[in-house]
């Protein structure tokens, strides 16, 4: 039984020439003579309403012109299907009744500031793109879900608390658990081993955190995680099951969010190609041959790849600033007429927003370089290194088998060569980077403790960690996914801040929070975490 007496504007197609009611808030506003447009959001979806003196009260039609951005109301209309507008219907509106006029809304419909942006993320998250984002995220959520309980996983639950690191001892946020030293969870990985020697195929999906000072469009503070763990399988197994897993993925998000990814603006070919192409599977040392331009890739080579994409753009920017050039020469001529001045003035301000674009790939591109060329083996790899690598692909990259030195204790060492590890990342293209990193988990008894050994950490602290190589101990793999990470790439957005509705990343614990706020208020940094860290797990 339906709960709600009125509709949704994303319901529209099913009350065609029909009066329903909605409820939400201005998103634009014009007025025509005799006619007020109001573009109208709900949550579900936004479109346009009209307002129109010959069919609405003068009381009426003088509130609706009194409207502001973010005013709520509550609109009574027929539904009129209109393939022009947004959505494909348009509301004519029959009956208006205000709930608020909005003050002056601060974030306008001219350019902001990324900062300014950020500091408003709890209004940003109204507008179109960001609506879209979230709803996406959400979607990407449901996929995951449903991908693990159609294929018998059990979702288990990992702590939150944790009494010894999983990555690293430096990347770690510290708070105190009744007069003892415990730590935000970097991971729920080693206990999914645990819950996976108990049910075989389990997955984790809860928030994490690192304490890496990192301003990166990659990183943040606090993240979510989805981490299976499978008992009996090896790498390969892993990796096939990360393919199946990631390619269900982005199926179901191109199929449910084709209006967001539309919004967005997203190219959906790489994702079309995610889903229809194998995902190759590289060697670490054939990945480093191919970074360095050692080894081609389908006849491309990374370094001259690289080199001829920086002749071309920076050949573009000299056309279009000759452009701007003759077309300035234009408006100067005085033989112009207003329409076409205005044109062309609307016409260098595009062609200046896409010069500041091609040069910031020009800028990238030396660094891609130096760092191809620079790159040592048996070096993990660092956001140019997984671009220039990717950038020669049409879908994500499984590179597998890496460096012992630079991935973590708990990976099974290649029996045939202990130099590497049975691990995997999976690297999205686009420059998107790592959203997967995966290995064989390590189930020797005395090989585990001698690596935990040789990282230096509290063996006592690995205690039960051990039992499970002690008791039963079996074959068995796993992976890691960031959730954002994922959104990010799937959406195509420039900075992982946008995949998360309030983002906590350095420097900022909340929109409005930031870290001349305890300077100025005199508030420790780490007690205000354990502050906002204690009303997170009790509101949870």
């Amino acid at each position: 039984m339906r709960i709600e007496k009125f509709q949704y504007i994303r319901e529209f197609s099913q009350f065609e020439n029909r009066e329903v009611t909605i409820k939400g808030w201005v998103s634009n506003k014009r007025d025509s003579k005799g006619l007020v447009f109001i573009i109208m959001r709900d949550g579900s979806g936004f479109t346009q309403c009209v307002a129109d003196a010959a069919k609405l009260s003068a009381e009426q039609f003088e509130a609706a012109k009194r409207l502001t951005l973010e005013s709520s109301l509550t609109l009574t209309g027929t539904v009129v299907k209109d393939e022009r507008q947004i959505g494909g219907y348009e509301l004519q509106i029959t009956s208006l009744d205000i709930i608020q006029v909005a003050d002056e809304y601060p974030i306008s419909k001219k350019e902001h500031g990324v900062e300014f942006l950020v500091d408003n993320r709890h209004l940003w998250l109204r507008s179109k793109k960001q609506w879209a984002m979230m709803r996406v995220r959400n979607r990407v959520i449901f996929a995951i879900h449903n991908f693990f309980q159609q294929n018998d996983f059990l979702q288990m639950d990992a702590p939150i608390f944790t009494g010894n690191a999983c990555e690293g001892t430096s990347t770690l946020f510290e708070t105190d658990f009744y007069g003892r030293p415990a730590y935000l969870s970097q991971s729920g990985q080693l206990y999914g081993e645990a819950l996976a020697m108990a049910h075989g195929k389990i997955y984790t999906f809860g928030p994490t955190f690192r304490a890496e000072k990192s301003k990166t469009r990659r990183h943040l503070s606090e993240f979510w995680m989805i981490e299976p763990e499978m008992a009996f399988y090896d790498l390969d197994m892993n990796m096939d099951l990360i393919e199946q897993f990631l390619k269900a993925v982005v199926k179901d998000v191109t199929e449910f969010c084709k209006e967001e990814l539309e919004i967005l603006e997203r190219n959906t070919a790489f994702l079309e190609n995610a889903i229809n192409l194998k995902f190759p599977r590289i060697h670490y040392d054939d990945a480093v041959a191919i970074i360095r331009g050692e080894k081609d890739v389908d006849g491309k080579n990374s370094i001259l790849t690289l080199e001829n994409d920086l002749k071309e753009i920076n050949d573009k920017i000299t056309a279009l600033q000759n452009e701007i050039t003759e077309r300035e020469n234009k408006i100067a001529g005085g033989t112009l007429k207003a329409g076409e001045i205005n044109f062309n003035k609307n016409k260098i301000d595009t062609i200046k927003n896409e010069i500041k674009d091609l040069q910031e790939k020009a800028d990238n591109i030396p660094q891609w370089l130096n760092s191809a060329r620079n790159f040592e083996h048996g070096n993990d790899f660092g956001g140019s290194d997984e671009t220039v690598l990717t950038r020669l692909f049409a879908c994500p990259i499984m590179v597998y088998n890496w460096p012992t030195a630079v991935k973590a204790f708990y990976m099974k060492r290649d029996p045939n060569d202990p130099r590497y590890v049975k691990g995997v990342d999976v690297l999205a293209p686009e420059g998107y980077g790592e959203i997967v990193g995966g290995a064989e988990r390590e189930d020797n008894y005395e090989m585990l403790l001698e690596r935990i050994k040789h990282e230096e950490l509290p063996v006592e602290a690995f205690d039960w960690y051990l039992d499970l190589r002690k008791y039963g101990t079996v074959p068995h793999a796993g992976f890691g996914l960031g959730l954002e990470r994922m959104v990010l790439w799937i959406s195509g957005a420039t900075h992982i801040r946008e995949a998360i509705p309030l983002p906590p990343f350095y420097g900022r614990l909340e929109p409005y929070i930031k870290n001349n706020y305890h300077k100025k208020t005199g508030t420790n940094y780490k007690n205000s975490l354990r502050f906002f860290f204690a009303l997170f797990v009790f509101l949870m």
